[in-house]
This record gives C-alpha cells, sequence and structure tokens, in this order.
C-alpha cells in the first residue's frame, strides 16, 4: 500500500470510528440512567466525552475535515460553557494549525506549479510552515520581485506562499462524506444544532477553493476595492498558480490570540473593523469574505484589520440584496404587518401559509438587539441565550421558525453572517454597529 493511500484509510477510520465511539456512550448514559444517576449529569458527561473525542480527531485531520473544523470553532461561543471550556484551545488550534507537509513534498509542488528554477524567485525560503489552512499551508519567504528599489538595489519583499496539499480534492470530498453521518454527535452536544446545510454549502465551495488562481483574482478584487484605506488591510497578490499562491506577508496579531489575551479595547476594535469588512465588502468589492474564523484576520500594528484567505468569497455584484437592510428596518419600527410582507416577498414566509404577525415580530427582535441601540456588546452569554431560544423545542421562537423558510439566495449571507457574530461573541466586541449597518446595508434607513 503506497503512502497516499495508507493516509487516507488512516483518515477515514478515524473519522468513521468517532460516531462507534459516541454510541458507546450513549448505551452508557442509559445503563447508568437506570441507576438512578441523575440525567444532567449523563448528558453533561456524554457533551463532554464526544466533543473531547470529535475535536481530537477533527485536529488531526487535513482536508474537509478541518476546514469544517475550522467552521464548527466559529460557533463555539454558543455551545454550552461546560462543553465549550475545555476545547476552546483545541478549537482555536484547528484555527492556525495542522501538522505540516515534508520540505521534500513542498519542494515537488512549486517545482510542478513554478517551474523546475523556482527556487531562483526567491531570495530565502523557510521550508517550516508558518501557518496551516485546511487545504493547505502557508511558508514564509523572500520574493525576488522584478525591477530596482530606490537605491538601485534589487527588490525584495517578504511573502506568504500558500501551498495546496497534494490530493486535497480528493481529501475534502472523502471527509465531508463521512462527516455528513455524524449529525447525531453534533446534536448531543448541542441539541438543535444542525450541520447538514453546513456541510452542503462546504461541498459546494470546494472547487472554487481549489483553484488558487480564482483566489488570487478575488484576493485583487478585494486588494482595489481597499487600497489606502484607513481600517482595512489586503495583501497584495504577487504570483499564483493552480496550487501555490504568493502574496504579501502581514504581520500582525491573530485574532485567535487576541480572543485569547487581547485587551477590551483591542477586542472592541477588532469587532468593529470585522464589521466594517462584512457590512462594505459587498458594496465596495462586489465581493463577501465567505469564511469568517478567527485565524483568517490581523490586528496590524497600525490599526488596521489585515484579511487573509480569499479562497471563500460570495460573488454579490449588486451588493447586499436591499431587503434585509429594509426589513430590518422595519422591524426595529414595530411594523409587524410591513415586516411580514417584506419576508413573503423574498421567500421567507409561504403566500399560501397564513402566520402570526406580531409573533414574527417576537422572533426577530431579539436577534436584532445588537442594532437596537447605539452600542452593543456581543457575548458568549447572548448567543448562547440566542440559540437555547431558536432550539429549543419547546420554545415560541422554535415552534415559528417551522414556519420560516430560508431562501437559497441567502444561505451564504446567512452562514456567513452567523459565523462573523461567533467571532464578534468570542471577542466579546462592543462597538457602534447600528451605524455601520446604516453606513453600508441597502434599505436600512437611519432608525429612531
Amino acid at each position: 500500500m503506497t503512502d497516499i493511500p495508507r493516509r487516507a484509510v488512516s483518515r477515514t477510520a478515524k473519522l468513521a470510528a468517532l460516531p462507534l465511539g459516541f454510541a458507546g456512550r450513549t448505551v452508557l448514559g442509559m445503563g447508568k440512567r437506570v441507576t438512578g444517576l441523575a440525567s444532567d449529569v449523563i448528558s453533561a458527561e456524554i457533551q463532554q466525552r464526544t466533543a473531547e473525542q470529535l475535536f481530537s480527531v477533527l485536529g488531526q485531520l487535513k482536508g474537509g475535515a478541518m476546514k469544517f473544523g475550522q467552521a464548527l470553532s466559529v460557533f463555539e461561543a454558543a455551545l454550552p460553557e461546560e462543553v465549550a471550556a475545555p476545547y476552546r484551545q483545541a478549537l482555536t488550534k484547528l484555527q492556525e494549525a495542522a501538522p505540516p507537509l515534508p520540505a521534500a513534498t513542498v519542494h515537488k509542488v512549486l517545482a510542478e506549479q513554478l517551474g523546475p528554477d523556482w527556487r531562483d524567485r526567491f531570495v530565502e525560503f523557510n521550508d517550516t510552515p508558518a501557518a496551516a489552512a485546511s487545504i493547505g499551508q502557508v511558508h514564509r519567504a523572500v520574493w525576488r520581485a522584478p525591477g530596482y528599489g530606490p537605491n538601485g538595489g534589487p527588490l525584495h519583499r517578504d511573502v506568504a506562499v500558500k501551498i495546496q496539499y497534494p490530493g486535497a480534492g480528493d481529501a475534502l470530498l472523502a471527509d465531508l462524506k463521512q462527516l455528513s453521518r455524524l449529525g447525531g454527535m453534533f446534536r448531543a452536544i448541542q441539541p438543535g444544532l444542525d450541520v447538514k446545510p453546513l456541510l452542503a454549502e462546504l461541498r459546494e465551495r470546494i472547487t472554487e477553493e481549489l483553484d488558487y488562481e480564482l483566489e488570487a483574482e478575488s484576493q485583487r478584487a478585494f486588494a482595489a476595492a481597499y487600497a489606502d484605506d484607513p481600517d482595512i488591510f489586503i495583501p497584495e497578490v504577487l504570483d499564483a498558480a493552480p496550487r501555490v499562491l504568493i502574496t504579501e506577508w502581514v504581520e500582525g496579531i491573530p485574532l485567535s490570540q487576541i480572543i485569547r489575551e487581547g485587551t477590551e479595547e483591542q477586542r472592541d476594535e477588532a469587532g468593529r473593523l470585522m464589521a466594517e469588512l462584512h457590512l462594505s465588502a459587498p458594496e465596495r468589492a462586489g465581493l463577501l469574505h465567505a469564511d469568517p474564523h478567527p485565524g483568517n484576520f490581523r490586528l496590524l500594528p497600525d490599526g488596521r484589520l489585515g484579511v487573509i484567505d480569499f479562497g471563500a468569497v460570495a460573488r454579490m455584484p449588486q451588493g447586499t440584496p436591499e431587503p434585509i437592510g429594509r426589513i430590518a428596518a422595519l422591524a426595529l419600527r414595530g411594523d409587524a404587518d410591513a415586516v411580514v410582507e417584506g419576508l413573503r416577498d423574498e421567500g421567507f414566509v409561504s403566500r399560501t401559509e397564513s402566520i402570526d404577525a406580531p409573533a414574527v415580530l417576537d422572533f426577530l427582535r431579539p436577534m436584532l438587539e445588537p442594532i437596537a441601540a447605539d452600542e452593543f456588546r456581543f457575548t458568549r452569554a447572548w448567543l448562547r441565550a440566542e440559540a437555547t431560544r431558536l432550539a429549543s423545542p419547546r420554545s415560541p421562537a422554535y415552534q415559528l421558525s417551522r414556519q420560516l423558510n430560508l431562501p437559497p439566495s441567502y444561505l451564504m449571507i446567512h452562514r456567513v453572517t452567523l459565523g462573523s457574530i461567533g467571532v464578534l461573541c468570542q471577542l466579546e466586541a462592543k462597538a457602534p454597529y447600528r451605524s455601520i449597518l446604516e453606513r453600508w446595508l441597502p434599505g436600512f434607513a437611519p432608525v429612531p
């Protein structure tokens, strides 16, 4: 058996073992219930052990498993504290690290993608990866740029060289197929958490993310839109091939570190800048950065937000749909009938189904709390309360949600918004979010 199939079998075995371990713990829990141990203790024990095994296995894998782990880690703030706390550090590592490729493999990919003389393009190349993503790893290097500097010497640039893992496409598809069978595990960790739409969307994005030349095109569009911006920094693309991407190096503090040990001022500012990027990009670039996990952002020494990894973007040439802002403003003003009519027009509510308009308003208003006041501080407690309100079958919000649809055209916007809110809650960031919406969200007129 060759090395690559052996690794694939090992990956599949690890993922396949997860539901078996979960089943065993569930049976154990049932046995203890018979002996009289409190059901909430059993539930917490099963949740904790399942989460421990799940995050441990995801952390060992590249491909789709790691990408899913990164996506899930954004929602860590919504998990119960007794489950999330022991694994917060492990989740953060998913956003920043993975086992590295051997140097010989890295050199082989560079020769295939940039040509046999690839070393001539660099003054220096560090074989030890500086960071890892879900489908590739990043090396720091010094690029031999064409032309001359102001003193007449050669131009050198500090660069990030992103190299795709060989076989990444096959690994992504295999991992996502396995992970789609683990819905029961995630319901054990957080009842009501439905991972199937997230997995389906990740599967749709695989082809785009595997094409580094397409990513380079997206990054250039972002860089042009935010050139000389006082708040947002997008690194320049210097060269690209299908499986290698070379961009300007970004020096700064990762948001994962700010979440872990940043000052209140740093966390608040990082939250404000993330909101600015998320809301302004569709209008300014015609694109939405669709991978909002903390590993993709840096707080730069000059105070700007550095943004990296443009493999996942949503193309929005018309900007953010105007009904989003208009319906949010109507809800804040308390116009229940107009809100329901707007939701019907966009396909969130069926034209043929009767629905209680005041109940819809009650359903939406807690979600809009962050923009109901001049300033708002996102917190883990707020997100957990919302998750409980929406996921508990006994909750009126849960019952009403069964009458609502999520139109396919809004799926990506919905997922990215939730992911961004998850990061803001991890940061526990306070900012004037309403004024940011008033500036960038079409249809969201100033609310008295």
